[in-house]
């Protein structure tokens, strides 16, 4: 698996995975989440990918709409707790097209009023559907739990009357701040020319290059090169045994260090008129550069992972019946982290599925795993693994994520060899510090 990068002189970093396949899979990710808003700005990182496909200095909405549609292509985005997403899967001899389109609907677009004032219903309307799913509203309101206090807590989306307030300013002011090519890369998989992208990446961001222009391109570029720029001397690489690494975007958000140990268990219910109880467990946890990072993700997979053999949905659902949906959750963040189970159930089935889930929490800490359970568990998320990167458009979005937070080219080889290197009595370790029952925060919606 060899990647190709490169960084432009206006600072964009460009990734590029080659496959065989004619469809490409590529886009902008930006280092521009939930947690980059201010007091009083919740939701309008959403609200701007929402309103960014409105309209940009030379193409109207429904322009945008049809530029990658008209040719069979696809174009989409998505915003999370630290990042926006534009991308698209287009045929490769469209990419030149694709390219245009992202970069000018990114770094050009005019956020126009009109078009807003209909789009804000659209994005109401998403969040009171949102709202209406407890299953899912239950994971935010469990968040603002473990990060009361920070932008890490609050949802996405926002409130409705927060949302109808945004104006085409609030929007201007957000992305002139953020949607910078330096806080930004470019990620491509598919069977395309590195140097012609890395042209094309040019020539849609000339007019974002700082003052003097841009290089000369074949002075860096060899015949046969993989085009990478240098480290520069005030760059820090992050380093970690899954993946190599290059220089990672500067963050120019809102950055709060949340350590593992400062929190404290409690049991809250929440009233809210549900058919069933929806039921979280769970605490703060490791951030991505974590040494105890992979002990905790074959520990939450052999807990409540997809697989139907995981010890939470043996015990809730094959064995008691109890629950159609159990799963444990972990979520690695720069700074801090997640761990957390989530259930539905009968409202009077609450606490006795709360006594099975404590009591594999509990078998895990006090026996280490023994090998052949180690072996077990090591081959089937080994399997799960190789399973999930077969979707070429997850994976691309995956790896250009690692590219944009830590500078890492992702490398499943390795992480197969991190997942050897986990032991039991590191698993156990973990399971100690993060199932301990005085630490757990248990959130009840009934």
């Amino acid at each position: 698996m060899k990647y190709n990068t490169y960084t432009l002189d206006n600072g964009l970093r460009i990734i590029h995975l080659p496959s065989d396949s004619k469809v490409v899979y590529c886009g902008y990710q930006i280092n521009a989440g939930t947690r980059d808003e201010m007091p009083g700005e919740e939701g309008l990182a959403h609200f701007c990918e929402h309103v960014t496909f409105k309209g940009t200095e030379r193409r109207k909405a429904w322009h945008i709409l049809n530029c990658l549609e008209s040719v069979g292509g696809d174009l989409n985005a998505y915003t999370n707790k630290e990042g926006t997403v534009y991308y698209a899967a287009i045929l490769k001899e469209h990419i030149a097209r694709a390219v245009d389109l992202l970069s000018d609907i990114v770094f050009h677009s005019v956020y126009p009023q009109a078009e807003i004032d209909k789009e804000v219903e659209v994005i109401c309307d998403e969040i009171e559907s949102y709202n209406d799913s407890p299953a899912e509203l239950i994971y935010d309101e469990f968040e603002n739990l473990l990060f009361k206090g920070s932008p890490l807590g609050h949802n996405i989306l926002g409130t409705a009357e927060q949302v109808r307030a945004f104006k085409t300013e609030d929007a201007l002011r957000f992305t002139k701040k953020l949607y910078r090519p330096d806080n930004a890369i470019f990620f491509a998989y598919g069977d395309i020319d590195f140097k012609r992208l890395v042209k094309l990446l040019e020539k849609a961001s000339a007019s974002l290059l700082p003052e003097g222009g841009s290089a000369d391109l074949q002075s860096a570029v060899s015949s046969n090169a993989t085009l990478k720029a240098p480290c520069s001397a005030d760059c820090k690489s992050a380093e970690t045994p899954t993946d190599s690494s290059v220089p990672s975007a500067k963050s120019v958000g809102l950055r709060n260090n949340l350590p593992v140990g400062d929190i404290e268990g409690q049991t809250i219910v929440m009233e809210k008129n549900t058919h069933q109880a929806h039921v979280m467990i769970g605490t703060r946890a490791y951030d991505v550069h974590d040494d105890r990072r992979m002990p905790l993700y074959l520990l939450n997979n052999i807990l409540g992972g997809p697989g139907m053999n995981a010890k939470l949905n043996l015990a809730l659902r094959e064995h008691n019946g109890l629950v159609y949906t159990v799963e444990s959750t972990m979520v690695a963040y720069g700074d801090t982290g997640t761990w957390s189970i989530y259930f539905g159930c009968d409202e009077h089935d609450v606490k006795r599925c709360l006594r099975l889930v404590r009591r594999e929490l509990d078998k895990l800490m006090e026996k280490p795993l023994s090998e052949s359970q180690l072996k077990a568990a090591k081959k089937q998320i080994k399997g799960q693994i190789g399973v999930a990167c077969d979707n070429r458009e997850n994976f691309a979005l995956d790896f250009g994520k690692s590219f944009l937070h830590y500078g890492w080219e992702k490398n499943v080889d390795r992480l197969y060899e991190q997942v050897d290197e986990i032991t039991a009595e590191q698993m156990q370790a973990v399971a100690k510090e993060l199932f301990d029952k005085d630490r757990l925060i248990t959130l009840i919606f009934k």
